[in-house]
């Protein structure tokens, strides 16, 4: 697997060189049929406009491209990385990249309609004043977005929590965070929204916590030594996915008929699918005591 993923880096990059070549070729052919033949494009106003659209479009990508490979060259050597990975910074880069794009093809367009991108923009400033200020929302979350990527609070992959949702980061974009739940379902959070809400980043601390609070009778006969001795004990076959003496259960509210407790402990190497079966462990644990006070009130009567 991690072959067949090196084998389509390697071929991509090739891929990707070989269309910056091809740009770069059409780009001076270009220009240099526009410096050669120069009266010809005069009384060929359609083929001039094109080849202005295209060299314009062309020349901005090419420095784009050369811009984007000079500064992920510069954060390899910073960061030590042997290759290329995705992460904010990239992602981050690759934002800009593509938003510069766009708006230099809009260039290109006016001026193969034949249109001053200058005398547009003069033109219709009071037009995008207004639409600025009916998509402020949007502009805050692309802003907010680019922070996000460039900052090293969130990363992909982390594990956050914002509000009542929790789970893994799989992208940042110019509108909102992809999360994915431990259901495996997709979470859009818009960026105006982490910038506005509370997040809890597990990732960062390097541990994950699980924990489960739940509800025993008071009429319950064992006493919360014993109950924290149970489940201790069901979970001994996972030790090693444990951190040592981080486990706990905690009393949070004593009620008319019921005690409100918290399990909680950390998992020092964070894996879905082993939580899942020890949270599946001890909510049977925690049922089989309930069952017992079903039990235990039947032999009384």
């Amino acid at each position: 697997m991690v072959t067949d993923q090196a084998t389509y880096n390697r071929k991509k990059f090739r891929n990707q060189v070989l269309i910056f070549i091809i740009k770069l070729a059409v780009y001076l052919s270009i220009v240099y049929v526009n410096l050669t033949q120069h009266k010809w494009f005069e009384t060929h106003t359609l083929v001039a406009r094109i080849t202005n659209a295209l060299s314009i479009f062309l020349g901005a990508n090419l420095l784009i491209s050369i811009g984007w490979i000079v500064m992920i060259s510069w954060y390899l050597r910073k960061n030590r990385m042997q290759r290329l990975t995705r992460d904010n910074f990239v992602l981050g880069i690759n934002r800009i990249s593509s938003v510069l794009n766009t708006i230099f093809a809009l260039i290109s367009i006016m001026v193969l309609f034949g249109v001053n991108p200058f005398n547009m923009f003069v033109s219709v400033s009071i037009a995008a004043a207004a639409f600025a200020l009916l998509s402020k929302d949007y502009v805050t979350n692309m802003i907010n977005g680019l922070i996000i990527m460039f900052s090293d609070q969130l990363s992909l992959g982390d594990q956050i929590r914002v509000g009542e949702f929790r789970g893994k980061v799989l992208d940042i974009t110019l509108i909102n965070v992809v999360l994915q739940n431990d259901d495996d379902d997709i979470v859009l959070i818009p960026n105006s929204v982490i910038f506005s809400t509370m997040v809890l980043n597990q990732s960062k601390q390097n541990i994950k916590k699980l924990t489960i609070e739940f509800e025993l009778d008071l009429r319950h006969q064992s006493s919360p030594d014993e109950l924290e001795k149970e489940l201790k004990g069901v979970l001994r076959p996972f030790s090693t996915n444990i951190t040592e003496n981080s486990f706990s259960l905690k009393i949070l509210e004593i009620k008319k008929d019921l005690v409100h407790y918290k399990v909680q402990f950390l998992i020092p190497r964070p894996d879905k699918e082993t939580e899942r079966k020890m949270r599946r462990l001890l909510i049977n644990t925690i049922l089989s005591f309930s069952g017992r006070e079903v039990n235990a009130q039947e032999d009384s009567l």
